[in-house]
C-alpha cells in the first residue's frame, strides 16, 4: 500500500466526488480511480458504493476512513519528528524541480540569487512536473519551480500557496546541423516524406506542450514518431546524433545551437513554438505550519526583488513618453 492511496481516499470521503478530487490531487480522473480500487483491492473489500450519486462510502469505507485518517496523521508525526531532529534542515532550502529545468535554468539562476541574497544550502529533488506539485502539497519540499501555461495549469490553490514569475521558456523545434547552420530536418515535412520525431511520452509536461503547438499550427506537420522518452535532455542527445527532430526548450540548446550542432528546424516560423512561464511556488505560512525562516527571507528578498525591477521598468517608460526630441 501507498500513502498517496490514504491521501487520496481522504480527499474523496470529504469531496464526496471523484472528478474534484481527482484535480485536488492533481491526477486525471481515470488514474484517480485506479489508485482507490488499488486501495480497495490491497484491502480486500469495496470502500466506495459506487451505486450512489454523490458517491458515498460503504459501511467498511466509513470505518476505514477514521483508520486512514489515524495511520496518515502517525506517518506525518513521524517524519515531522525525525525531520525536528535535523536542526541542519532548518537552515537548507528544499526544492522540487522537473528534470529539464535543474539541469537548464536551476543552476544559474541559484548562482545569480545567492549574488544578491546569500549563499543557500539547498537540497533538489528532480522530478517530473506532476510528482514535484505533489511534493509542494505534501509538505515534502519548501519551493516548487516548475512549467506553466494557461492549457495546461499548475492547479494550486492561490489562497494556499503564494506564485512569483522567475522566467519564460520557449519551446521549439531543433535538428542536428553542421557549420553552415542548415538543419537535417525542417518543417513541416510531407505526407509521403514525414520527419523522424523525436516525441515525448504521453504523461510528460513538455509532451502535452508539444500537443498543443501541433493542435494549434496553422499548416498540419507530417510527423513519424521514432523515438519516446519522457526527457528533454534525453531527445537532445538524440537529436544531436541527427536522429530526428525534437521540441526543446530553448534554455536546454543555447551551448549546442551557439557550437552550431543544433538549428531551429521551424525555419524561424513563429506558429511553431510554444512559451512557457518558469514559475516558483510556495506553501503561504500559517501558524499551524510556519514554515522555514530562511524560506521566508528568501522570499521577501524574491518579491522585493521584483517589485524594484517593476517601478525601475515604469521610470524608464515614463521617461521615455516624457523626453523631447531635440
Amino acid at each position: 500500500m501507498e500513502t498517496k492511496w490514504l491521501e487520496d481516499f481522504i480527499s474523496l470521503a470529504e469531496t464526496h466526488n471523484f472528478s474534484r478530487s481527482a484535480a485536488l490531487r492533481h491526477v486525471t480522473q481515470p488514474a484517480f480511480s485506479r489508485r482507490i480500487q488499488s486501495l480497495e483491492n490491497w484491502l480486500g473489500i469495496d470502500l466506495v458504493d459506487r451505486t450512489s450519486y454523490p458517491t458515498r462510502l460503504t459501511p467498511a469505507g466509513a470505518v476505514f476512513y477514521e483508520q486512514a485518517l489515524e495511520m496518515l496523521g502517525q506517518i506525518n508525526g513521524v517524519r515531522a519528528l525525525l525531520r525536528g531532529k535535523r536542526a541542519a534542515t532548518q537552515t537548507s532550502v528544499d526544492f522540487a524541480v522537473p528534470h529539464t529545468l535543474s539541469l537548464t535554468f536551476m543552476p544559474k539562476w541559484l548562482t545569480a540569487l545567492e549574488e544578491g541574497f546569500a549563499p543557500i544550502n539547498s537540497r533538489l529533488m528532480a522530478l517530473n512536473v506532476h510528482d514535484a506539485v505533489l511534493q509542494l502539497v505534501d509538505g515534502g519540499c519548501d519551493l516548487l519551480l516548475c512549467y506553466h501555461h494557461p492549457r495546461q495549469p499548475v492547479q494550486l490553490d492561490p489562497g494556499r500557496y503564494d506564485m512569483l514569475v522567475m522566467g519564460r521558456e520557449t519551446l521549439r523545434a531543433y535538428a542536428r546541423c553542421g557549420q553552415d547552420k542548415v538543419p537535417d530536418f525542417v518543417l513541416p515535412g510531407s505526407a509521403k516524406e514525414p520527419l523522424p520525431f523525436l516525441s515525448y511520452t504521453s504523461n510528460a509536461y513538455l509532451g502535452r506542450m508539444v500537443e498543443l503547438l501541433v493542435a494549434d499550427a496553422k499548416a498540419p506537420l507530417f510527423l513519424e514518431t521514432c523515438y519516446e522518452t519522457d526527457m528533454a535532455e534525453g531527445l537532445k542527445m538524440m537529436a544531436l546524433e541527427g536522429r530526428g527532430i525534437a521540441f526543446l526548450p530553448e534554455s536546454a540548446v543555447m551551448r549546442d545551437v551557439k557550437y552550431k550542432h543544433l538549428a531551429r528546424a521551424d525555419g524561424g516560423a513563429p506558429g511553431w513554438e510554444i512559451e512557457l512561464e518558469i514559475r516558483l511556488y510556495r506553501e503561504r505560512p500559517s501558524g499551524l505550519r510556519p514554515g522555514k525562516a530562511i524560506v521566508e527571507s528568501l522570499w521577501q528578498y524574491l518579491v522585493q526583488a521584483q517589485e524594484s525591477a517593476a517601478r525601475s521598468g515604469k521610470k524608464r517608460r515614463r521617461a521615455a513618453f516624457t523626453t523631447i526630441p531635440s
